[in-house]
């Protein structure tokens, strides 16, 4: 081809080609939008939305705002809110604090009655401190304070506000919170739980129930009897089967100890105080005349029940004659206990005008009931 007809052509092929690129840019443009459209035209059903994170409950004892009002210092500058129970070793330090501007403080009654100087409680304006100094096993039990959080005058107008928390000393040497008792007797009354005070010192420790004579392991099953680390054995459903001597022992690694020992006496307690009835047998009688007053009184059987009587006679020095009883009786289809107590007035006198009351006591408690006696002038002749 002549050169000349290329320099002809050259202008119309760079403008073809450079036609063909900004096309080839125009379709790779619109596919990127086509792209981007398809994606942000999705269906909301594939969109998946996360249920938000449903807020921890609040524990007992704590706050909405602020938690616990009662946390333990583990050293300078460091605190931490304390749980249900806290553990310390034998010899450390026990320290304290509860906020508020007005704290009252409840301890181990043992702490009370400590000389030695190792308990101190000191108060800031906007918290208080108490220090156990040199720990020991026998400091075991709970410790609690309430505090109000506000300031000025009317501070104990608001509500006032608790914490609580039940510190373990452990002490290698003693898995049993010590006591001066060899023995100790508790008193089983039925319907109402009973507590052998078998406290441990760690709550790792494994405790079992034993029986002195004859000797066995008592079984513990959880719903007739107990354990709870922070109190001790506690048995639901006393039995006469179960009086005797007790003792508990616990085991941690290659220690075994023994616990007091419990003497169980077991007593029939009432249900409920006695009520009494009361009725004399006239309501009005003539100087000279005979008549007795009745206090009756139905119970649960075996149940002793006690009587004392006021009357007027008592003022005139008339001594009472009284006369008791006890008998069984079917009422409503129960077997019931009907204790009496008789009071007799022989030979009246105007002294005996008045009212007469009965008193009734067992170990739940003492009722009376009371009732009118009129003595007439004696007829005229």
């Amino acid at each position: 081809m002549d050169y000349k007809v290329l320099l002809i052509l050259l202008p119309s092929l760079v403008l073809l080609a450079n036609c063909e690129i900004k096309a080839k840019t125009e379709r790779t443009r619109e596919k990127k939008l086509a792209g981007v459209s398809s994606t942000a035209k999705k269906p909301e059903q594939n969109i998946v939305k996360r249920p938000p994170k449903a807020k921890p409950p609040v524990p007992p004892g704590q706050s909405q705002t602020g938690g616990s009002i009662l946390s333990q210092v583990l050293h300078r500058g460091k605190f931490q809110q304390v749980g249900d129970t806290i553990t310390v070793k034998a010899g450390q330090n026990l320290d304290l604090r509860c906020k508020g501007t007005s704290v009252r403080w409840n301890y181990p009654h043992y702490l009370r009655e400590d000389d030695e100087g190792r308990l101190k409680i000191k108060h800031f304006g906007r918290y208080s401190q108490l220090i156990v100094s040199n720990t020991t096993a026998a400091d075991t039990g709970e410790f609690s304070c309430g505090g109000y959080q506000c300031a000025g005058d009317g501070c104990h107008d608001g509500e006032e506000k608790t914490g609580k928390t039940f510190v373990f000393v452990t002490d290698p040497q003693e898995l049993f919170v010590p006591t001066e008792d060899y023995y100790v007797v508790v008193q089983m009354r039925t319907r109402q739980p009973t507590l052998l005070p078998c406290q441990v010192t760690n709550p790792l420790a494994k405790v079992t129930l034993h029986r002195e004579f004859p000797p066995e392991q008592i079984p513990v099953d959880g719903v007739k009897i107990s354990f709870d680390q922070r109190k001790g054995f506690v048995i639901y459903q006393p039995q006469p089967s179960l009086a005797g001597s007790l003792y508990c022992i616990a085991e941690l690694n290659n220690l075994r100890q023994m616990s007091t020992k419990y003497m169980l006496i077991y007593v029939h307690y009432p249900s409920a105080a006695p009520k009494p009835t009361i009725e004399a047998s006239v309501k009005s009688v003539r100087v000279g005349g005979n008549f007795f007053v009745t206090c009756t009184v139905l119970g649960d059987l075996d149940i002793a029940v006690d009587f004392t009587w006021e009357y007027p006679g008592q003022k005139i020095g008339r001594p009472p004659y009284v006369r008791e009883s006890t008998s069984q009786t079917r009422r409503g289809g129960q077997l019931l206990q009907e204790s009496q107590s008789i009071l007799n007035i022989d030979e009246s006198r105007a002294g005996d005008d008045g009212t007469y009351t009965c008193s009734a006591q067992n170990l739940q408690g003492s009722t009376s009931a009371s009732t009118k006696v009129s003595v007439l002038p004696a007829a005229a002749r």
